[in-house]
Order: structure tokens, then C-alpha cells, then sequence
């Protein structure tokens, strides 16, 4: 495709043409591989806790977790088929619905929250090894704050040395992070059971949560609410994939058949999610007999560890966190970056600026400045996410019958060129999408400035995701009927 004089050289890079048949190396163990190693990661670890608190039963909460998941597959696979197909990442992919300009406001949106997070995993990983490296001298480490900063030298070297480690596999690309995914998988399963012996051991069983009812049974502190409660809960689930749900083609690309990608998604994504919840609940029960008290985290519970146990458990969370990061957070950005100024920003490029907005953005000072509203602004980033899904897979499935010509992908007065390279059907679907879920993300987000919006807003925020991909999608389908031109040229697909 670079020998093609019709290709706009601003739509095009060797790191956003289609995957030759040598890049295809993913096998399905490598895909189950990638999602066991993102799901093993401390946030998913905690999900359980949110919803025990809020009423939940032990078993209640495993199966919303698993049920959320097997939902977000469901995208997962239907987008991800765009990407084993044609092998084109996440970015060229939307330029079909959204045009070849206009694909640039979805991969900007992915690449933020993504940019948002990574910064966070990455503050998350330098205060594991500031925390357990001062278990492991006794003592707190670190001193005075440095003015303007607002955290200590100790803290700002051991940010900078995760952050650093995370590098090295920027400027290694993806093949590395694919290795790493694949040889760490093993080990977090390991980890797990040893884990799951360590506290039945020390606490001579699983001790009281997994026997405790939910709050939502007759005469329980929450009767009758189960329903009100399971909702939310189920969407807040489902948002936490929903940004992989998008960019799942920037790995999808590198399959080797659908089969592949279809198979290992789907044994890699919704059981490890589910018995990773089981894990956390199990070993927070046998917390309480430990300690008096549920630990849901687990860098908490590893700093109470004693002699090798501690060095273990840094170990471990150092190569969760790493692995988790790159692999969920870096990709995708890195790629849609590129795709902003494909002459200029190559993919590695795209992963330097990532990692370099990790570093301006002092992540400590967003969370020390918004508290908890942070995740609640990354959980209700779930309502763009999910209309940018909806528009993505009617256009795909149904407006092009999975047909795309690749070709004009990378060309401006192509078929996907639209008006000016931007589609306004896309952009339509896309607002009409967004709209009715605002309401309900500001009183959320933002309750003291935004007191007085109606129930039924909150009502519809709490299916978010599940609104705005169905708002999006039926617009998108009623006003593009009739109007896409079919492929020119279909190219030479792998199925």
C-alpha cells in the first residue's frame, strides 16, 4: 500500500497499514494470555469489594462480575473481527463509519482516558514499591515534601523508576509486550493459588463473608433493593472493558485467524474475570479472621506480610501493574496518536508521548485534587465509549456487511471521505447517544454543583453504557440506510 500514489501520506504510516501475514503471530493461547494478565490487576482485584458494600452476598457479587463481562465480550468480538480481517487497527477502522477525518474524534476520546489511566497505574506502581520498600526497612522512607509538588523524593524516584521500567518496553514494541503477557499469565494464576493456601492456612479457613446473606433479603438493612442496586453495579462493570472493547483491532490485527481471536477472548476475558472476583472474595473473608477487618486491597494486605512473603508480593504487583498498563493502557493511545499525524507519529512516538503526559500530568495531584471523582469520571467515560461502539458495529455489520475496501481507508476523496472527511451521520448518532446520559454523569460526578437533576436522568445514567450504544447504533442504522457506497474493492481478507 505505500507504493500507492492515490495514498494520502496523512492517513497512512507503516505502523497503521494493514498487518502483513508474517505480523500474524498471535495464536489463541497468546489472546487468553493478554486478557488473563489485564484481568489479574489490582482494580479488577477490588471490583468485588464495591459491591458487597453495597449489599451484595459473596456469590451475588462473582456473578454480576462474571455476567458484566460476558456482556462486554459480546463488542469485543464483533469489533475485533474488523481487525483479524483486514489486520488494521482500532483508529483506520473507525475512519469507515466516522470518515477519514473524523475518525480522529474517537481515537482522541480512547486515547484521553486512556492517557488518564495510564498516568494512574503508573502513580499506582511507584507507591507499591514506596510502600513495601519502607515494609521491608521498617520504617517509612522518603521525608519532606518538595514545595509545589506535594510528595517526597522517595515517592517522585520511585514513580520515575516504574515509569522507566514501563519504557523499556515502549521502545521494544509490541512484540514485547506480547511476551511479557504470555510468560507472566502463568505465574498470576500460580500466585493466585499460593495466595488462596497462604490464608486458609494462616486463617484455618475462608472465614465469614462467603457465608454472610446479602443485605437485600427480608429484613436485611437494604429488603427489596437488590434490582436498583444490581443495575449500576452491572453497568459500572461492564464500563470498566469498555475502552477495550473499542481498540480490541490494535490487537485483533495480529491474529492469525477469527478463530484465534474468537477463542481466545472468549476463555480469556469472562472466566478469569469471574474467578479472580471469587479469589478476592475468599481471601477477604479470610482476611477479617486475620486481621478484624476485610482487607480488599491487596497491596494493604501484602504490606502485612513478613520476611520473603513481602519481596514476593512486590514482585508480583510490579509485573501486574506493568503488564496490566501496556497492555490496556499503552496500545491504544500509542496507535491513535499516530493516527492524528501519521507522517509525524509513528506508533512508538505515540507511546513516548503517552509516557510523557504520564509523567507532566503528576497523576498524585488528579487524585489528591478529585478524589473519588476520577474513576467516576472514567466509569462514565462509558457513556461516550459505548456510542462510538454502536456506531462502529452497525456500520460494520450492517451498513457494510463486513466488506470494506482497504485501499480507500488511506485516501481522502475516497468512498470513506464523506464530507470533508467527516461523516455527519457518525457525529449525529454519536451526540444523540451522549445526551440523555450528561444529566446523570454531572449529579454523579459533580453532586454539589449539580443537586437537582431528575430521577428519571439518574435513572437512565445508571444503563449508561447500555443506552448510549443503543441510542447510537439506532440512528446511526435509520439515517445511513441507503447511503454508504458499497466497497469499491473489497481486499484480500483473512477469516
Amino acid at each position: 500500500m505505500s507504493t500507492d500514489p492515490a495514498t494520502n501520506q496523512d492517513l497512512w504510516n507503516e505502523d497503521l497499514a494493514p498487518t502483513s501475514a508474517a505480523q500474524r503471530t498471535w495464536r489463541w493461547y497468546h489472546f487468553a494470555a493478554l486478557w488473563v494478565g489485564m484481568v489479574m490487576c489490582i482494580p479488577a482485584y477490588t471490583l468485588s469489594a464495591s459491591l458487597i458494600e453495597g449489599g451484595m452476598s459473596a456469590y451475588q457479587a462473582v456473578f454480576t462480575v462474571f455476567l458484566a463481562n460476558a456482556i462486554v465480550l459480546l463488542p469485543m468480538l464483533l469489533i475485533g473481527h474488523a481487525g483479524t480481517k483486514y489486520g488494521i487497527p482500532y483508529a483506520v477502522l473507525a475512519r469507515a463509519a466516522f470518515g477519514t477525518r473524523g475518525a480522529r474524534l474517537p481515537a482522541l476520546m480512547r486515547a484521553i482516558v486512556a492517557c488518564g489511566w495510564y498516568g494512574i497505574q503508573t502513580w499506582f506502581g511507584g507507591s507499591m514499591i514506596y510502600t513495601l520498600l519502607g515494609v521491608l526497612a521498617g520504617h517509612e522512607i522518603g521525608g519532606a515534601k518538595f514545595a509545589g509538588l506535594g510528595i517526597n523524593g522517595a515517592q517522585l524516584l520511585c514513580f520515575i523508576v516504574f515509569w522507566a521500567i514501563q519504557f523499556w518496553f515502549i521502545v521494544h514494541g509490541m512484540d514485547a509486550i506480547r511476551k511479557l503477557e504470555t510468560y507472566t499469565a502463568p505465574l498470576k494464576i500460580v500466585i493466585c493459588f499460593v495466595l488462596l493456601g497462604w490464608v486458609y492456612d494462616k486463617a484455618g479457613g475462608f472465614g465469614p463473608l462467603l457465608d454472610a446473606p446479602s443485605q437485600f433479603v427480608d429484613g436485611g438493612k437494604k429488603a427489596g433493593q437488590f434490582w436498583p442496586t444490581f443495575w449500576p453495579s452491572l453497568t459500572a462493570m461492564v464500563g470498566f472493558w469498555a475502552t477495550l472493547a473499542l481498540n480490541i483491532p490494535d490487537f485483533t490485527r495480529f491474529a492469525r485467524t477469527q478463530r484465534d481471536q474468537i477463542l481466545g477472548q472468549s476463555v480469556g476475558l469472562p472466566v478469569p474475570m469471574g474467578l479472580l472476583a471469587a479469589l478476592a472474595v475468599i481471601v477477604t473473608s479470610a482476611t477479617v479472621v486475620l486481621y478484624g477487618k476485610a482487607l480488599w486491597d491487596p497491596v494493604d494486605l501484602a504490606s502485612r506480610m513478613t520476611g520473603s512473603a513481602v519481596l514476593v508480593a512486590l514482585i508480583v504487583l510490579l509485573v501486574d501493574t506493568v503488564s496490566v498498563n501496556l497492555a490496556a493502557n499503552l496500545v491504544g493511545p500509542a496507535y491513535d496518536f499516530s493516527a492524528l499525524a501519521p507522517r509525524l507519529i509513528s506508533y512508538r512516538t505515540g507511546g513516548y508521548i503517552t509516557a510523557g503526559i504520564a509523567l507532566v500530568m503528576m497523576p498524585w495531584k488528579i487524585l489528591e485534587s478529585t478524589q473519588g471523582y476520577i474513576f467516576t469520571w472514567l466509569i462514565g467515560y462509558s457513556a461516550l465509549l459505548g456510542p462510538i461502539a454502536g456506531v462502529l458495529i452497525i456500520d460494520y455489520y450492517l451498513i457494510r456487511r463486513t466488506e470494506l475496501d482497504v485501499t480507500q481507508l488511506y485516501k481522502d476523496d475516497g468512498i470513506y471521505g464523506y464530507k470533508n472527511g467527516w461523516n455527519p451521520v457518525a457525529i449525529v448518532a454519536f451526540v444523540a447517544g451522549v445526551l440523555p446520559n450528561i444529566p446523570g454523569f454531572l449529579n454523579a460526578a459533580f453532586p454539589a454543583s449539580f443537586p437537582d437533576v431528575g430521577a428519571g436522568f439518574k435513572t437512565v445514567y445508571t444503563y449508561a453504557w447500555f443506552v448510549g450504544i443503543a441510542i447510537s447504533a439506532l440512528v446511526y442504522g435509520v439515517m445511513m440506510k441507503g447511503r454508504a457506497a458499497p466497497a469499491l474493492r473489497p481486499a484480500r481478507s483473512l477469516d
